[in-house]
């Protein structure tokens, strides 16, 4: 049986955002919601997580409403909760208010036991010419291959 593959990316975060540390969490769903998840009808390009009372939560990925459920749909922009150990909540909840860096999730995946997890990352914003060191980095590499190809 070929087990269904889910993986939902956030592919703006690596231009926008420097990564210093990454984590997996899980994440608190109804029923409705894992379902959406499976049928890989979510998105987290917008989201990020911040605390509440020493609470990690994703707030505005957006998972669209199960199309078989009936009036117990879920709301598609509600906030989840993250599930994190204790140690390592302490240690981001520390360096967000110390250092102002910010919790962005990267990766929304299915796990070998079905289960849904979020891979987030603490994160430093970019500055303008940051991005476009990005980008000429990107062009110099892209060029750099296309030279390796003609030469073989």
């Amino acid at each position: 049986m070929k087990k269904n593959t889910i993986n939902i990316k956030n592919r703006k975060a690596k231009f926008e955002y420097e990564f210093l540390d990454t984590y997996v969490a899980g994440i608190k769903l109804a029923g409705t919601e894992i379902k959406a998840i499976r049928m890989g009808k979510a998105a987290i390009t917008e989201s990020f997580c911040e605390f509440q009372n020493h609470e990690l939560f994703v707030i505005n990925m957006h998972v669209e409403e199960y199309s078989h459920a009936t009036h117990f749909n879920h709301n598609p922009k509600s906030e989840r909760k993250l599930l994190l150990k204790k140690g390592e909540l302490k240690k981001l909840e520390k360096e967000v208010k110390n250092t102002g860096l910010t919790i962005i999730p990267i990766n929304l995946f299915i796990n070998d036991r079905g289960l849904a997890k979020l891979k987030i990352t603490l994160a430093k914003g970019k500055k303008l010419y940051d991005k476009r060191e990005t980008l000429k980095d990107r062009d110099n590499k892209r060029s750099l291959d296309r030279i390796k190809k003609d030469f073989n």
